[in-house]
């Protein structure tokens, strides 16, 4: 056994890539290990901006020989059929073996292969996993063909500890594989020798002796401790934005935090725009007080060793920089302050919004229309904040503000307009959100209308004019737009008639109709929704039934049928009815298919002469009938728990009754019964859709 080593050393690697590209590399070349029979231990893998690494201990130095015997034709076979065994086997005729069997006289192959050695293989291993690699991006460089994300410089590969021979066809060029890496650009002037390495833990110290932390996890350690420790000392608390940190890691080798100070002049401005000036743009870590309010302190990370006169230097130098983007800041906000966010409004006819969709001032209207449609559905809403704030929702998009922190729109109209209308501004700043599954709704009844509004309206307009997702391409996150309406309904409880919103926003867009594809998929994100919840697929596509019956543009009736219908069939009654309503449908499937009709749920109790029959029929009539507003999960998980009583009746029925009674008249009302038993069931859940 011997470990290996294969480190990648090229110019920096964009900071989103570097995490996938590190479990990209070990998943990569674990598996090509395993298609060659080559055991393993544990493995490692590292990244930093110009680093990439793997390191696999205890890989096997070879093959294990392998010896096969593989029976051909008989020996009397036609000679075609004997020529096409001996290729396949590589062997020539006189190799072969005649051998007496139960079933005749049989020519066998009795192949030994030899066991390659690793160091033989890892050449061809290591280059076809960097020519195959998956980076989202790629580029080439020079006069080579070779793509990688940036140019490459060295392809170090160690077998136990020792350089192994081999080279990168770079297409025009070769890199021959080495044994030396490389330390921090301006603090290690000299190569690292890795020859002799002896363990992951050594390869780490040796690059961190030549001021490069490879091991991601000790870095961000490294870098996110130093921070805090920067923030404590000059009395506030880091505010930890995780994908920052996690940014900020990728772009640093030896992260040294340093802290600076915001000038006061600039703390009047908006908390969001003081964190897009300082975060966004200029990658700093800013501060808080114990009850999270933004303090004038921010942390740089350095990527130097500490060095009282340089740091200051540094310092100095980036707060240079950031004073002038606040100062950029403080103008937009004063010159934006100077006009009414109504006022603003005319001139988003001057942007398109998209082609055939109008212009944002068009897409404004009809945001305030779909508004007042929705409002009445939303408890605690205010219409006519709600009408107001989607009527004004896009018209910070003509700030200089916005123009030039894009990521503030939205949150910039809420504070041009908060100071008189704060119930509006609320509703405005949040109208985007939410963005993701980890992004929280909007806090007010009016902010969720105005934000089902602007996805409504995107999601008919864009597949009113064929620009639907394809694939996995969705270039204006349509996908997220569906989902974030789902989780507003659910969350919010929104008892929301989707399908005549729907058609109201196709009106406003001058369409038809609504795009027969949206409503299947939206529902096909409910779908994914439910599954995230941990529900099964099949009570998932249980409870959605199928498209166009009623109710079934109802989202948070059929997000509360799949969560009723998981917890009745997790019961004891749930599980028994069901193995009886499987019995009922496969007697109605096998009846219904010979007489090429559907029987009708009636049945005439005059012709029963079992009691089992009675008792069903009983059972039946017994059910209450649904309400049309009992849709809550409670109120639907009691009417399949009132099912539950047809369980014993149903079960008697079949212990007692004969179905395919000699007598036609008897069999019909006997099937009959069965059909009555399916509509009862169907009217809380499509059962037939459950599996097992």
């Amino acid at each position: 056994m011997a470990d290996l080593l294969i480190e990648i050393i090229c110019e920096e690697i964009p900071a989103r890539m570097q995490a996938r590209a590190a479990v990209d590399l070990e998943r990569l070349m674990l598996v090509r290990l395993k298609d060659a029979g080559l055991v393993h231990g544990p493995s490692r893998h590292f990244v930093a901006p110009r680093h990439l690494a793997l390191y696999v201990e205890g890989l096997a130095e070879r093959q294990e020989d392998i010896s096969e015997e593989r029976r051909g034709p008989r020996a009397d076979a036609p000679d075609q059929a004997i020529a096409g065994f001996i290729k396949s086997t590589g062997l020539s005729r006189d190799q072969l073996v005649e051998e007496d069997t139960p079933k005749g006289r049989f020519l066998f192959a009795r192949i030994e292969k030899a066991g390659a050695a690793t160091s033989a293989l890892l050449p061809d291993m290591i280059t076809g996993v960097l020519a195959d690699f998956p980076w989202p991006k790629s580029q080439r460089w020079g006069a080579t063909r070779f793509r990688w994300v940036r140019p490459l410089h060295r392809v170090n590969v160690l077998f136990g500890g020792a350089p192994l021979a081999g080279e990168l066809d770079l297409g025009g060029a070769s890199l021959a594989f080495t044994a030396t890496s490389r330390g921090h650009y301006f603090e290690h002037a000299g190569d690292i020798d890795l020859t002799g390495v002896a363990s992951a833990d050594d390869y780490v110290a040796r690059l961190r002796a030549g001021h490069v932390m490879v091991d991601r996890m000790e870095r961000r350690a490294a870098l996110l401790d130093g921070a805090a420790a920067r923030a404590t000392k000059a009395g506030t608390a880091l505010r930890v934005n995780e994908g920052l940190v996690d940014e900020v890691c990728g772009l640093v080798e030896w992260p040294t935090p340093l802290f600076g100070t915001i000038e006061d002049r600039f703390m009047a401005l908006p908390d969001e725009v003081l964190e897009a000036s300082i975060r966004a743009h200029q990658k700093y870590l800013v501060t808080e007080d114990a009850e999270g309010a933004l303090q004038p302190g921010f942390v740089i990370v350095s990527n130097r060793l500490a060095d009282a006169e340089r740091d200051a230097v540094i310092l100095a130098g980036n707060q240079r920089v950031l004073r002038a983007r606040l100062a950029d800041a403080e103008f937009f906000w004063q010159e934006d302050s100077k006009s009414p966010l109504e006022e603003m409004l005319p001139r988003l006819a001057d942007i398109a919004f998209y082609e055939g969709l109008g212009s944002v001032h068009d897409k404004a209207l009809r945001l305030e229309g779909l508004a007042a449609a929705i409002a009445p559905h939303v408890e605690g809403c205010e219409p006519a904040t709600a009408t107001r704030a989607a009527r004004l929702s896009k018209a910070d998009l003509v700030t200089g503000m916005v123009g030039e922190f894009p990521e503030l729109q939205g949150i910039m109209g809420g504070h041009y307009i908060r100071a008189g209308e704060p119930a509006v501004a609320d509703a405005i700043a949040a109208h985007y959100r939410p963005q993701g599954p980890a992004d929280s709704l909007p806090a007010s009844a009016e902010g969720c209308v105005v934000s089902l509004a602007d996805k409504i309206d995107s999601l008919v307009g864009f597949f009113g004019v064929g620009a639907k997702p394809t694939g996995s391409k969705d270039p204006f996150a349509l996908r997220r737009a569906a989902l974030g309406i789902i989780r507003i309904i659910r969350e919010r409880r929104i008892r929301l008639p989707l399908a005549g919103v729907l058609a109201a926003a196709a009106t406003a867009h001058g369409f038809d109709h609504v795009d027969a594809d949206l409503m299947p998929f939206i529902r096909e994100r409910l779908r994914v929704s439910l599954r995230d919840d941990g529900l099964a697929h099949d009570v998932v596509g249980a409870a959605l039934g199928d498209e166009g019956v009623a109710g079934s543009d109802d989202v948070l009736a059929l997000a509360d049928r799949a969560a009723a219908l998981s917890e009745f069939l997790s019961g004891e009654n749930g599980t028994g009815l069901l193995a009886g309503w499987r019995r009922a449908a496969s007697i109605l499937n096998a009846e219904e298919s010979k007489a090429k009709q559907a029987f009708s749920p009636e049945t005439d109790p005059r012709l029963f002469s079992e009691n089992a029959e009675r008792d069903l029929h009983a059972a039946l009539a017994a059910l209450p009938e649904p309400a049309a507003e009992a849709q809550d999960r409670a109120s639907l998980l009691a009417a399949m728990q009132s099912l539950g009583g047809l369980r014993g009746p149903i079960d008697g029925f079949f212990e007692r009754v004969v179905v395919n009674d000699d007598d036609a008249a008897v069999r019909q009302n006997r099937l009959g019964l069965l059909a009555m038993v399916r509509a009862s069931m169907q009217r809380v859940a499509d059962f037939s859709k459950l599996e097992g």
